[in-house]
């Protein structure tokens, strides 16, 4: 699985470290003891990079999502 994070370029350094790790599904507390700063500073640029706009997308192989046999990934390719 891959994280796409469309946008990413309006945010500064701060805001994508904590939307990366928060649309990982990591709390609030947590990415403030990862990053050592306090979960109100988290939350404020949490919310100024929404405020910003950006799109998260999940890059999900076909084949380990078993919905593909080797065939028919090939003719998808050609």
């Amino acid at each position: 699985m891959q994280l796409e994070i469309r946008g990413a370029e309006k945010l500064s350094f701060r805001e994508r470290q904590v939307v990366t790790l928060k649309e990982m599904g990591h709390s609030t507390d947590k990415i403030a003891a990862k990053l050592k700063l306090s979960p109100n500073t988290v939350a404020t640029l949490f919310n100024r990079a929404k405020s910003k706009g950006y799109q998260v997308v999940i890059v999900i192989p076909g084949d380990s999502l078993g919905l593909f046999g080797p065939e028919e990934e090939e003719e998808m390719n050609e």
